[in-house]
């Protein structure tokens, strides 16, 4: 319970690796606040399992939603987990300035303002965690926007690290890889995922909590050494 005392926020926690990281930080002892967008039951199913989770809705599309999902943590907060994204597919070709503004805003200002929002709420110490995705290093077709709005995530982690440094606040990105979940499989094809697996060093997807796992490490003490990194959590795809 190496968290215990600790209050944590988690954007995007109702479902996939989101809900492995909300049920990970409870397990180690946190008060977990976690916002969710469209998937209530899963948020109020997710709240009955842990029992003092609080959810919140919001829609980071709409940087007006950010103020509500602080509210549950205004005594003070320990650790922001910055989660929630979209992947949508789209070729270049098919850009629209409006499609590039809610990917972007999704993906990255919303984090960022997140973090700005959050810092005078964070304690000493604190921890601030972004998930990005090995697709800022290993790029694909139709991937321009996620593989853009995550680059710029990934740069907000560098520069927030030495701002908030002074403080004893670590800021880090994890990027996972291939991870079974709904959005995995809803933008890949069946033969895809195979391919995937065949090339990862330890031969299988990677699962939700594997993720949460190294969340779960730079969120508690043993990680205070650790600033600035990005943490390929890929099971050997990318070597």
């Amino acid at each position: 319970m190496t968290l215990n005392g600790k209050t944590a926020l988690v954007t995007g926690g109702s479902r996939g690796i989101g809900r492995a990281i909300v049920r990970r930080l409870a397990a180690d002892g946190a008060r977990v606040v976690f916002t969710y967008h469209s998937a209530r039951e899963e948020a109020d199913s997710l709240v009955a399992e842990l029992g003092d989770a609080v959810a919140v809705r919001c829609d980071q599309a709409d940087p007006d939603t950010l103020p509500a999902i602080l509210e549950p943590v205004r005594d003070g907060l320990d650790i922001l987990v910055n989660n929630a994204g979209v992947a949508d597919r789209t070729p270049i070709a098919e850009v629209t300035a409006a499609e590039f503004d809610r990917v972007m805003t999704i993906n990255a200002k919303f984090p960022l303002l997140a973090i700005r929002a959050a810092g005078p709420l964070l304690r000493d110490g604190g921890r601030i965690i972004n998930l990005s995705t090995l697709n800022t290093a290993v790029s694909g077709p139709g991937l321009v926007l996620y593989c853009a709005s995550k680059a710029a995530l990934e740069q907000v982690t560098a520069v927030a690290a030495r701002e908030f440094g002074p403080r004893g606040i670590t800021v880090n990105t994890v990027s996972p890889g291939a991870t079974d979940t709904d959005m995995l499989r809803g933008a890949n094809p069946p033969e895809a995922i195979e391919a995937l697996t065949g090339f990862t060093a330890l031969g299988r997807l990677g699962q939700p909590e594997d993720v949460a796992a190294v969340v779960g490490f730079l969120a508690g003490p043993d990680s205070g050494w650790v600033t600035g990194q990005n943490i390929r959590a890929t099971g050997g795809l990318l070597l």
